[in-house]
């Protein structure tokens, strides 16, 4: 291979030449990372240990039930995961609400159960948002006043100011006049699902972050997008097929052991079954894995990324014998119960319907038996959804994700690293990454676009017209 000479003396791949790259991981951020390499002309090889692509947003049978490990949505705003679905022909499947509207049920009224709505109307921002908190029922007036102050306050930030990253975010709204029931009827309604934390353990610049792009800065911002079929078929069927045709090299049940750096610029990436050399190293699997594949010097402080603790969500999944639930999903307060789901259809269920329970902040649950968790929601959905009190259960099991997302709280910025290492030719992706993003779909493919961009940075090869690009979502 031809080489040229570094200003240290060392030498690297000549940037005219074939290159090659390997692509650790094949979640979201892998394969977007391997896509776009291969658009640009790199030869990639991507590497997964799991027999399947799609990292933690996967599915998998159960008798006549095809089932999402876990309930996974988007937002317009995910311009991100929204351009990976494009590329893979997904994004028909996945379609967005014309227009956001949330259902929220609060059993905790002296009144009864009760049903009120969170929608956006088609005025500029923030009057989109007005009317639907001007008569949200699960708010005092006094409260959707202060509500409408902390946005604008909230909309003042700085989101490039390190600070906001030092301090948590329910200590924000307590300084800006939000109750403890006004937390928990909208921003932790909100930010539990998005962050996986409630707003006293989550870092002010992320929550920010997650309210100024998703609801503050365009109308159509927060509209919610779902699969209407397996996320199997999105990111393992239809990624693969995507990856095949771009003409990258997949494996699976390939585990990588150990990463070396050659003395010729190159990479040796060993694996159980043998060795692929390669001229750059994208290592997108989760931040405990990259830190034991790293190689010495390859980050100032390794050590960091054994300091971006996990949190997990619970899935629980109810078969009824008829329907019980009349809307998409739904979410609710005085219950445990957070957000509800109708998986029905793209379960491939024939008869009945089939709910998913969506448990995010469930430290307390993670590890709770079938039976506990049973006696603990079937009584919780009898209360939410009336029609559940006649229909008959066919099946109850749980599905776990004890590492699901990043915890994101305060200080955990300066613990995500960037794309690049110390180590010429290696690259990180996850969503655990320096992304500006919580742990989310969004987050993950963002990572995987910037690992490419700082590969074909390095290689010498321009940026494929079509990426999506990063800095028009900013």
């Amino acid at each position: 291979m031809n080489r040229v000479t570094r200003p240290d003396g060392a030498h690297a791949p000549d940037p005219g030449a074939a290159r090659h790259t390997v692509v650790v991981g094949g979640g979201l951020a892998g394969t977007t990372a391997a896509l776009a390499l291969a658009d640009a002309g790199v030869r990639v090889t991507l590497l997964e240990g799991r027999p399947r692509l799609g990292g933690l947003a996967f599915s998998f049978r159960r008798g006549e039930l095809t089932v999402d490990n876990g309930q996974h949505v988007y937002l317009r705003c995910c311009t991100a995961y929204r351009w990976l679905l494009d590329r893979i022909g997904g994004a028909g499947l996945a379609p967005l609400q014309d227009r956001l509207d949330v259902p929220v049920v609060d059993l905790d009224r002296p009144e009864g159960r009760r049903l009120g709505r969170l929608r956006r109307d088609a005025l500029p921002v923030p009057l989109h948002l007005g009317r639907s908190l001007a008569i949200y029922p699960h708010l005092s007036l006094a409260d959707r006043a202060r509500v409408g102050r902390a946005a604008l306050a909230l909309q003042a930030l700085d989101l490039t100011d390190p600070a906001l990253d030092t301090q948590d975010f329910g200590s924000w709204l307590a300084a800006h006049g939000q109750s403890p029931r006004a937390v928990e009827a909208l921003w932790d309604l909100v930010g539990i699902a998005t962050l996986n934390a409630v707003a006293g353990d989550s870092s002010l610049a992320l929550a920010a972050m997650v309210f100024k792009t998703g609801l503050l800065s365009d109308p159509g911002a927060a509209d919610i997008g779902w699969a209407h079929v397996p996320l199997g078929d999105l990111h393992d069927g239809l990624a693969r097929r995507a990856l095949d045709a771009a003409g990258v090299r997949t494996e699976v049940r390939t585990r990588v052991t150990s990463l070396d750096a050659r003395g010729d610029g190159r990479w040796s990436v060993r694996t159980s079954g043998g060795t692929v050399e390669a001229d750059a190293v994208v290592l997108a699997v989760p931040q405990r894995e990259a830190h034991a594949l790293l190689p010495a010097g390859a980050l100032d402080a390794p050590e960091r990324l054994l300091g971006i603790d996990t949190a997990p969500i619970l899935n629980v999944h109810v078969v009824y014998d008829r329907k019980v639930l009349a809307h998409p999903f739904l979410a609710a307060l005085g219950t445990p119960v957070q957000w509800v789901f109708d998986r029905t259809a793209a379960s491939g269920l024939s008869e009945g319907q089939y709910l998913a329970v969506s448990q995010s902040v469930a430290q307390d649950e993670i590890d709770e038996p079938v039976a506990v968790l049973r006696e603990r929601y079937l009584p919780e959905l009898a209360r939410l959804l009336p029609r559940t009190r006649d229909a008959v259960v066919r099946d109850f099991f749980v599905t776990r994700e004890r590492h699901a997302t990043f915890v994101p709280a305060p200080g955990v910025a300066r613990l995500r690293p960037g794309a690049r290492t110390e180590a010429p030719g290696l690259y990180l992706a996850g969503a655990w990454t320096a992304t500006g993003w919580p742990a989310t779909m969004e987050g993950a493919v963002r990572s995987g676009v910037g690992a490419a961009d700082a590969v074909l940075g390095t290689l010498g090869r321009p940026r494929p017209a079509h990426l999506f690009a990063l800095e028009e979502a900013a």
